[in-house]
C-alpha cells in the first residue's frame, strides 16, 4: 500500500496571508517527498477560504517544478465546471510540465453553493451526467482528433493541445460512493477515491466491497483500476496521551465548517463561513470529538500502523493523508514528519 498527501490551503482567518499558505503547502508537498509519498492531490474549490484551490492545475504545475518524483494529482476535477477541450488541455499540459507524473480525479461536485455561482444553480445531485459525458471525451481528445455531439456539450471535431506524456493517458480517478459511481469508473478504465468522511473503518470495508462488485462485473477490463481511501490523518506522540485532542477538536471545526458551506443557507462573508454551531450536533454523535478520535486517523504511530495494516489487508492500493484539519502549519508539519519517520517504514 503506497501513500500520498491530500492537502489545501486553509485560511480561517486574515492572521494569515494566502503567499504564506502557498509555501506552507509548498514545504508539506516536499516533505512528502522526501518521505517517499507517491502523490500530491490538490482539489477545486471555489470562493471559499477553508479549502483555497480555484484551479488545482496552476498549484500542481508550480509543485511540478518544486519536485522531482512525487506524482501531481488533480484530485479533483468538478465535471459541471469544466468544457472536455478545456479539461483534456490543461490536464495534459500539467503532464507535460511534469514530464508524466500528471493524475487525474473527477467529480461531479458537492456544494451547491458553487453551482449556484459556476453553473446557473444547476442542482449539485445533478453533476454526474456531466462527469460521464466528460471523462470518455477527455480520453478520446487526449488521443487525437474527436467530434462531440452530447447531452451538454456539442462541438466539432478538435483535439487535446498538448498530448500527454503518459501514453495511452494519463491515470484518470473517480471520487466514487455509490455502486453506480464505482461501477462507472471501472467500466471506464478508472483508478476510483473514496473518503468515508466521519464513518468508521466498516464504511472503508462497504466502500472496498462495492469496488470489488464493480470490478467483478467488469471482467472485460483489462487492467484492474486501483483504489485509494482518502482520511483526516493525524500522527501524535505516545508520550502525549492527549495529543489527540486538538486534531478531534479541530477535524469537529472542519467538519460544521464543511456543514456551513453545505447546508447553503448563509452568505459567505469574503470568502468565510462560521462553523455550523456545536449545539447543531448535539443528537449527531458522530461529529463528537471522542467520537472523531475513533473515525478519522488519529493515533500515535502504532496505533495508526495497526488500523492502516486493515485496509492494506482489505486491499486497499494508495492510503492519502488528508492533512486539512484546521490545525496550525507546525502542528501538520509535525504530524506528517512523525508519519513519515514512524509510521511509512512499517509499510516498506
Amino acid at each position: 500500500m503506497r501513500f500520498s498527501l491530500f492537502v489545501h490551503m486553509e485560511r480561517w482567518d486574515e492572521s494569515t496571508t494566502h503567499r504564506e499558505l502557498f509555501e506552507n503547502l509548498t514545504e508539506l508537498t516536499q516533505m512528502a517527498e522526501a518521505g517517499g509519498f507517491s502523490t500530491v492531490w490538490v482539489g477545486e474549490h471555489h470562493a471559499m477560504e477553508y479549502t483555497i484551490s480555484p484551479s488545482p492545475m496552476p498549484i500542481l504545475a508550480h509543485l511540478a517544478a518544486k519536485t522531482d518524483t512525487i506524482r501531481l494529482g488533480a484530485g479533483t476535477i468538478i465535471a459541471p465546471f469544466w468544457h472536455p477541450v478545456r479539461a483534456a488541455g490543461e490536464t495534459a499540459l500539467l503532464d507535460v510540465i511534469s514530464n508524466g507524473r500528471a493524475e487525474v480525479g473527477l467529480a461531479r461536485g458537492a456544494y451547491q453553493i458553487e453551482f449556484d455561482r459556476l453553473a446557473d444553480g444547476l442542482k449539485a445531485s445533478d453533476g454526474g451526467k456531466h462527469l460521464r459525458e466528460l471523462v470518455p471525451a477527455v480520453r478520446a481528445l487526449w488521443q487525437g482528433d474527436y467530434a462531440h455531439d452530447g447531452e451538454i456539450w456539442q462541438f466539432p471535431t478538435s483535439t487535446s493541445v498538448p498530448k500527454p506524456v503518459q501514453q495511452p493517458t494519463p491515470p484518470m480517478w473517480i471520487a466514487a460512493r455509490d455502486p453506480a459511481s464505482h461501477d462507472f469508473a471501472v467500466a471506464n478504465g478508472c483508478n476510483v477515491m473514496v473518503t468515508p468522511l466521519m464513518k468508521g473503518d466498516e464504511e472503508v470495508a462497504a466502500l472496498k466491497e462495492k469496488f470489488d462488485t464493480a470490478v467483478a462485473n467488469h471482467p472485460e477490463v483489462e487492467r484492474r483500476p486501483d483504489i485509494m481511501v482518502l482520511r483526516h490523518t493525524h500522527v501524535h506522540a505516545p508520550e502525549d496521551p492527549e495529543g489527540w485532542r486538538p486534531a478531534a477538536e479541530g477535524i469537529n471545526k472542519f467538519y460544521r465548517t464543511f456543514d456551513a458551506w453545505f447546508g447553503n443557507k448563509k452568505a459567505p462573508e469574503n470568502g468565510f463561513l462560521e462553523p455550523s454551531p456545536e449545539e447543531k450536533f448535539a443528537e449527531r454523535p458522530e461529529f463528537a470529538p471522542e467520537a472523531l478520535r475513533r473515525t478519522a486517523m488519529i493515533g500515535t504511530p502504532a496505533e495508526v500502523i495497526e488500523r492502516l495494516r486493515g485496509y492494506e489487508e482489505l486491499g486497499v492500493d494508495e492510503y492519502s493523508f488528508w492533512i486539512d484539519n484546521t490545525l496550525s502549519h507546525e502542528e501538520k508539519r509535525e504530524s506528517l514528519k512523525l508519519f513519515i519517520k514512524e509510521v511509512v517504514p512499517a509499510f516498506e
